[in-house]
């Protein structure tokens, strides 16, 4: 069986500046792979280009064996990719719910949208506290369960997460990285960008380290844990 996902030489470039150079790397259904790298490496652009939301130079992206490289961001949405950005991206004025309901706007089975509406209040429980609320009058943690909770409503086989625990206080972090921890448990195929490299290493299956648009280093996350020069780059040991 192949990976659900391929990533083949793929660049991409704003203007003249290359930000990615060959990135290849592959996902495994259940599987979390990790990209770790500082500031400004290419990860959040790869992302952005899984997600049609960017075109790469060259090279390819195939999921579940087709190339996908060239559909469109809410087609690859359709055939199963959903992406959780960077920033959160939420509708401020619309309300939680709102908000939700807008995750699943490719489907059409209205008793399937209504379970995993039920799925995402049960994850995050604030969430069906707040349905009704304006999702700009959330906190930064509540935020971005709701932008994770949006992109479980597609349904998504692969979910791309980006930075979940960005800006936020450390009990927060916690409880963002324990839901990343218990999707993977229900069998959830995760690409996970994110700046707690600690974190991230010990929930993934697979990862690899992005410098300047490159990957450097590849392996499993406990390898990666292990290794002392990811150990001094990113986890901040002598």
């Amino acid at each position: 069986m192949g990976a659900m996902l391929q990533v083949e030489d793929l660049r991409v470039a704003y203007g003249q500046i290359e930000a990615v150079k060959g990135v290849s790397f592959s996902v495994s259904a259940g599987q979390v792979v990790t990209l770790i790298g500082g500031n400004g490496a290419g990860k959040t652009t790869t992302l952005r280009t899984l997600s049609g939301l960017l075109r790469p130079v060259s090279g390819r992206v195939v999921f579940e064996g087709e190339d996908i490289s060239s559909v469109p961001a809410h087609e690859i949405v359709r055939r199963g990719i959903a992406h959780s950005p960077e920033g959160r991206r939420i509708f401020p004025r619309l309300s939680v719910r709102e908000n939700l309901e807008l995750g699943a706007f490719i489907r059409r089975d209205p008793d399937g949208v209504k379970a995993d509406l039920e799925r995402v209040y049960e994850l995050f429980g604030v969430l069906r506290e707040r349905a009704g609320q304006a999702a700009g009058t959330l906190s930064g943690g509540e935020q971005q369960m709701l932008a994770m909770g949006r992109a479980l409503m597609s349904r998504p086989r692969l979910l791309m997460l980006d930075e979940p625990s960005m800006g936020l206080s450390p009990i927060m972090m916690q409880r963002i990285l324990a839901t990343v921890s218990e999707l993977k448990d229900q069998g959830t195929t995760i690409l996970l960008v994110e700046q707690n490299a600690q974190a991230a290493l010990s929930l993934a299956d697979e990862a690899y380290v992005i410098e300047t648009g490159r990957i450097v280093l590849s392996g499993t996350g406990r390898d990666l844990l292990a290794n002392d020069e990811v150990r001094k780059a990113y986890l901040g040991e002598d």
